[in-house]
């Protein structure tokens, strides 16, 4: 259990990393490049997450082949394993940059509308940030394979030391008087020798051996196989997570997305603490599943879920009670006062998606990832509509109004969690045959 703590530290140190940054950073670039300069630099940050996440689906799948071959003691395959993923994410980051850098003058356009950035500053950024979902993409083959590993630490260390260089520098260059692209420039440089640093640790790890981008027809169809239905996830995810802050700058223009990405800074670490705090329940549930009696596996996910709802409720509490004050000593009163009444509903979206964390390890660790895959893209497909709707007709209240929705629809999960309770032995021996079915269909075998 120790053990399993001290990975759940690190995984809670990566994450808050970049909101305490924030919190610091956030006021200077806002009193320094005004609302207009911050909601640019918040919406290019979002197109670089988004393409950086959809790049790097298949991360998952990867941790897990390499993590299977590694404890087999075949460390030439999974080299293999290794170059093929480094493939594949060259191959999607660099579609999504074509992409992103073609649409880019049309959003341009629609962004720079009631602000004072101008259109060729708002191009600039947005093709700055095109180029930086490739460097993503190629980062996150190094995270997901030491994760493959268990070295967290090293990990963390590159990517956490990453995150606080880029915010620095975006608070020096601010009060230096320079514009978004100057930031999103200097970030691209961290990025790359974040990306370095990562490909260098686990090239040491498989012995010195090239990392050079290849297609090994056996991995590759393993990945692709075994990881369609995560990818779908991620993709799913970004329509959420980061699509509402885009589709607000396409709407309502960057000024807009300021108070809105504030309020979403103050609460998502509700969630992002339940996430990563948590992250060793896969691990151990997974060990567990199948060789325990179901009392015994609804106990473990029992106690889990009352930590998980200690921390959301306590999180929680402490927003709608102090987060006005807290937004005013943050950005001031004056941008306070428009995200003060988006920061309610906010919060309690964050909470209720911060419930389903326990839920969601629990059923990965069951082998339930098409089940997963369905509730996760049915709930977003439904979100995806009312986003749009609700910007429509009630504007950024509407969109933060449609952060609660999804928050409910997030607790679904426990539905076909409770009825995979029933008769755990026999289930679970299906379950676990399911990734491998998807494989299969894909081509090879996991």
């Amino acid at each position: 259990m120790r053990e399993h703590l001290a990975k759940g530290i690190y995984g809670v140190v990566d994450y808050v990393s970049y909101p305490l940054g924030m919190i610091l950073v956030a006021p200077i670039v806002m009193r320094r490049l005004g609302p207009s300069g911050y909601g640019l630099w918040m919406i290019t940050t979002a197109v670089v997450s988004a393409g950086g996440i959809i790049a790097s689906g298949f991360g998952d799948a990867n941790i897990q082949r390499v993590a299977r071959l590694r404890g087999a003691g075949k460390k030439r395959a999974m080299a293999l394993t290794v170059r093929s993923m480094l493939g594949i994410n060259l191959v999607l980051g660099s579609i999504l940059a074509i992409v992103v850098w073609s649409i880019a003058p049309f959003t341009a356009r629609h962004v720079a509308a009631s602000s004072t950035a101008s259109v060729t500053e708002c191009l600039a950024c947005l093709r700055l940030a095109s180029v930086l979902i490739l460097v993503r993409a190629v980062e996150s083959v190094g995270i997901s394979t030491q994760r493959a590993f268990e070295h967290y630490r090293s990990s963390v260390q590159i990517s956490s030391g990453v995150q606080l260089l880029t915010l620095a520098s975006a608070a020096m260059l601010a009060l230096a008087g320079l514009h978004v692209a100057s930031l999103l420039l200097v970030t691209g440089v961290f990025l790359l020798l974040g990306a370095y640093l990562q490909l260098r640790q686990v090239s040491r790890s498989l012995g010195g051996v090239s990392l050079r981008p290849a297609f090994q027809p056996n991995e590759t169809r393993r990945l692709l196989g075994g990881g369609v239905f995560l990818w779908l996830q991620a993709l799913g995810g970004v329509v959420f997570n980061q699509f509402d802050r885009i589709l607000l700058g396409v709407s309502l223009g960057a000024v807009a997305v300021a108070p809105y990405a504030l309020c979403i800074q103050l609460a998502h670490p509700i969630f992002g603490v339940c996430a990563s705090g948590l992250n060793f329940l896969f691990p151990l549930l997974s060990a567990r599943a199948g060789k325990v009696s179901s009392g015994e596996l609804k106990e473990i996910v029992f106690k889990a879920f009352l930590c998980n709802a200690l921390i959301v409720g306590i999180g929680a509490m402490l927003l709608l009670l102090f987060g006005r004050q807290l937004l005013r000593v943050w950005v001031g009163d004056a941008a306070a006062r428009d995200a003060e009444r988006l920061l309610p509903p906010i919060v309690m979206g964050s909470a209720l998606a911060g419930l389903g964390v326990t839920g969601t390890y629990a059923m990965q660790a069951l082998g339930r990832f098409r089940t997963m895959a369905l509730i996760n893209l049915g709930g977003r497909a439904v979100m995806f509509f009312l986003m749009i709707y609700l910007l429509h007709h009630a504007g950024v209240q509407g969109l933060a109004m449609a952060r609660v929705c999804y928050g409910a629809l997030a607790l679904l999960v426990y539905l076909p969690l409770l009825a995979s309770f029933k008769t755990p032995k026999q289930r679970m021996s299906r379950l676990d045959a399911m990734p491998v079915a998807a494989s299969l269909q894909g081509g090879s075998k996991l």
